[in-house]
């Protein structure tokens, strides 16, 4: 039998936390904090596409990521020269989420760049920005509205992320870093509230697994999506 931090449920997410409008100069932002996993989300909109773009009557979003130097347990180096390696794919993966649910060309040329700043880390800090990120994204745009910048906001659905993820024969929901550190398989999940998955990332670490395993998992994570969805909704009201 898995003992879990604070006597967690096999399938529970972890006590989740969000406060929105927490920084005067961004469009957008808040504070998302999952167990010991926080993170700075912050969206902010500049007039002006990618050069690729120009020209061609819609938007962009994209996204930063970084762990600051004291939120892991050996301190984190900064990134002078630009974000490569991990920093680089989560990064991608941020902003490749959000796309999925924003209409460019009712955004207009204009670019919404989402940064997610890891205060703390104590694991699936990819998927506590993917679904802080979004909270920001949608105050941006609900103020680039307000300003009567656009007609509507552009929003096409909701998107968040859950890890799952297999510690000695038993899947787990919403993964810490004791659990992330020593999963046999690991998982993270992101999916919008059409029940549809965006995007899998899953590793046998130390197993390789089934079919069955695999839809074990996604079932799994899907319920945990459905509540962080639901609180996502449930913040923004």
């Amino acid at each position: 039998m898995i003992k879990r931090a604070e006597n967690r449920e096999v399938q529970a997410l972890r006590p989740l936390t969000i406060e929105r409008d927490i920084l005067n100069h961004a469009a957008g932002s808040c504070m998302i904090a999952a167990g010991g996993t926080q993170v700075l989300c912050a969206a902010s909109i500049e007039v002006g596409v990618p050069g690729w773009l120009a020209g061609k009557g819609q938007g962009w979003v994209t996204a930063e990521y970084s762990l600051l130097p004291a939120s892991t347990h050996s301190r984190s180096r900064r990134e002078r020269r630009g974000a490569k390696g991990r920093t680089l794919e989560i990064e991608r993966l941020i902003a490749r989420s959000l796309r999925t649910v924003v209409d460019m060309g009712a955004l207009g040329e204009v670019t919404v760049t989402v940064d997610c700043d890891v205060i703390q880390a104590d694991g699936s800090t990819r998927c506590v920005a993917i679904t802080g990120a979004y909270i920001a994204l949608a105050d941006a745009l609900a103020q680039w509205r307000d300003a009567g910048k656009i007609a509507r906001v552009p929003l096409m659905g909701q998107v968040a992320a859950v890890s799952v993820g297999m510690v000695d024969g038993t899947v787990l929901l919403d993964l810490d870093y004791s659990e992330d550190s020593r999963a046999e398989v690991d998982m993270n999940v992101v999916g919008d509230d059409k029940e549809r998955f965006i995007e899998l990332q899953g590793t046998g670490e130390q197993l390789a697994f089934t079919r069955h395993q695999l839809n074990g998992m996604l079932n799994v994570a899907q319920a945990g999506l459905a509540e962080l969805l639901a609180l996502q909704k449930e913040t923004l009201e």
